[in-house]
């Protein structure tokens, strides 16, 4: 069975414009051209930045918890026990895929 950093990989950089690079502080990060998705750090921790509105439902819902270092800003951090953590991970991925997607979309028009 695959790990949950490497079933993330594989979801997050199929999709088109997103690339994988490694993260300043270990790990790996997810940008959508030259903006940071979020990072994922090994099999364990995912830090993603969210606006706010975003950031509180992910939060209340319990999809994410305030950033583990830096809970005040609008990153959150989500904990993975093992692989059947990772496909949570890949939605919060995916929402900002969707986001930014859009806007780069709208940019262009």
């Amino acid at each position: 069975m695959k790990d949950a950093g490497e079933l993330i990989r594989e979801a997050v950089t199929a999709w088109p414009g997103v690339t994988a690079v490694r993260h300043r502080f270990g790990g790996t990060e997810y940008r959508y051209g030259k903006k940071e998705m979020g990072h994922v750090h090994g099999d364990r921790l995912a830090d993603l930045p969210l606006p706010r509105r975003i950031h509180d439902e992910v939060i209340a819902s319990g999809r994410a918890q305030p950033h583990h270092i830096l809970p005040q800003t609008g990153w959150v951090s989500v904990w993975m026990s093992g692989p059947e953590d990772a496909a949570d991970v890949i939605e919060l991925f995916r929402l900002q895929y969707d986001r930014y997607a859009k806007t780069a979309s709208q940019s262009s028009v």
